[in-house]
């Protein structure tokens, strides 16, 4: 029997369960919008641990470290252009330990584990010719590049206070990075100023007032260096977990026009080594502790859960998040990572995409930069997020089931914005009757088997794996007869485009 039996045969067996359906309407508001996001919303991280990081008795970092990478596997090329421009950050918890080798550094070591050290590693160094390696991986791929920066350099450990780094910043090897940057034409759209130092921090912290006086000297030096604004990198801080005293305190000093996006991070999961991890990422009230850029987020800490993260079950939490953040007004969700640990959306050794890869395409290729409000007081089960349509004319939307025996069956309606002889009490009237006159374009993204926990993804039922020469397989809608609900399988993330919704905003 080969491979396309055995998939349509276990497609086929995980259908014959006992699943509930239940009717549910989803209001639209089409005439204003709730928030925009970037253009390129969605970003994954590029992070520096060396094979030697270890969590919870596994090492899953192999070679997926930045510095390591091979950057020339046809994979890792192809998923990357498969999103025609896809924002990456570099950065991450050893970004405080890098140094670039270029103006008066000679010295350019890899990083080794020390004991004592920050994260139990030593200093580290970026090559210059490794920097021309991955510039010229981002120039063939169409990545856009935000960079994190050394915000540690220059300072100290306070002898009074653990974990407290004191000092000014010292910005010199910074400037030299950047004048090296602009002399061979590299692109950089955005610098991020340290990671995770706001707060408590994660084992190292600066405090509010000396973070936003280094903010102002980075700021200078950007403008300095980058006269022109149209084609000045933006400033990015403080990239740690939203403290709100730290956050006002920091902003109070730095003042207006400085930071152009305030940054924070998101693992509102725990620990990797959460033995609840699977019932938590199906668990509503866990979703809702979302939080301006999201510049890091895996769900869970230090490396992810290796039996959860990368696996279908994971896109229950990432979507939720990326509807979330969207909703609120954030213009960029980074994802920890794009390749290294377990919530890597590529597999870490083979490169081959993992199930959250096709549902952020999707996303990337769908979801446009207008966020639409979005009313569903059915089930908490069924998540429901709708932008503008990437490509016009429409509306996108994405429905979430995190139930496992529910299947929910979807009709729409749309909010009418009435101008003309309004009462106080009828501002916007909801408008039952929308009917679609044309096909739906709908996205089924489901698990192999009804497994949550397996790697393999199917799109209206096809298995979602690469060609024989690497290339991202095609990911065609389905169309469907309008006059139909949309039905949500138990366990299942769906797109759907609309062409003919009535959305004034999005026209």
């Amino acid at each position: 029997m080969d491979l396309k039996c055995i998939f349509g045969l276990v497609i086929i067996v995980s259908r014959i369960s006992l699943s509930f359906t239940q009717n549910v309407n989803v209001v639209i508001q089409g005439s204003t919008s709730v928030a925009e996001t970037d253009d390129n919303f969605i970003c994954a991280t590029m992070d520096w641990w060396p094979t030697e990081k270890c969590n919870y008795n596994q090492c899953p970092w192999g070679k997926a470290g930045l510095l390591n990478w091979d950057l020339k596997k046809k994979v890792l090329i192809n998923a990357k252009k498969a999103f025609n421009s896809l924002r990456i950050k570099v950065g991450g918890s050893l970004q405080d330990q890098v140094v670039y080798g270029v103006g008066e550094v000679k010295n350019c070591p890899n990083f080794m584990k020390k004991e004592g050290s920050l994260f139990g590693f030593s200093q580290g160094c970026l090559l210059v010719e490794r920097w021309d390696e991955l510039n010229n991986f981002f120039n063939q791929t169409g990545v856009k590049v935000t960079f994190g920066l050394n915000a540690l350099l220059g300072r100290n450990e306070s002898q009074s206070e653990k974990g407290l780094w004191v000092g000014d910043w010292n910005s010199q090897n910074a400037r030299d990075f950047m004048k090296y940057t602009i002399s061979r034409g590299y692109k950089v759209d955005s610098y991020e100023f340290g990671n995770q130092l706001s707060g408590a921090g994660m084992g190292t912290m600066v405090e509010a007032e000396q973070y936003g006086k280094d903010v102002i000297a980075l700021k200078n030096i950007v403008k300095e260096l980058h006269p022109d604004p149209k084609t000045q990198p933006k400033v990015l801080g403080p990239s740690g977990f939203y403290d709100e005293k730290w956050f006002n305190s920091f902003l109070e000093v730095s003042g207006q026009e400085v930071v152009d996006r305030v940054a924070h991070h998101i693992y509102n999961l725990g620990p990797g080594d959460d033995l609840n991890w699977i019932t938590k990422i199906q668990d509503p009230s866990y979703l809702n502790q979302s939080g301006a850029w999201v510049s890091k987020s895996g769900g869970v800490l230090q490396g992810g859960a290796k039996d959860v993260s990368p696996t279908f079950a994971d896109g229950f939490w990432y979507f939720d998040q990326l509807g979330m953040a969207s909703t609120y007004n954030h213009k960029v969700f980074c994802r920890q990572t794009l390749i290294g640990g377990n919530y890597a959306l590529l597999d870490t050794t083979t490169f081959i995409p993992n199930p959250d890869y096709y549902g952020a395409l999707l996303w990337h290729r769908l979801m446009g930069s207008i966020v639409l409000a979005v009313t569903q007081e059915s089930n908490p089960n069924l998540r429901v997020y709708a932008h503008c349509a990437k490509k016009k004319p429409g509306i996108s939307i994405i429905f979430i089931n995190l139930s496992n025996d529910s299947i929910f069956d979807v009709t729409l309606s749309s909010y009418e914005h009435r101008r003309c002889n309004l009462g106080p009490t009828d501002a916007a009237k909801p408008n039952f009757e929308f009917m679609s006159h044309l096909n739906r374009e709908e996205y089924h993204l489901t698990a192999l088997g009804g497994n949550i926990q397996g790697q393999i993804v199917l799109l209206n039922d096809v298995p979602m794996v690469p060609t024989d020469t690497f290339d991202i397989p095609a990911m065609d809608p389905k169309l469907v007869n309008a006059s139909t609900p949309i039905s949500v399988v138990a366990h299942s993330i769906v797109y759907v485009t609309i062409r003919d919704f009535h959305a004034p905003v999005c026209v």
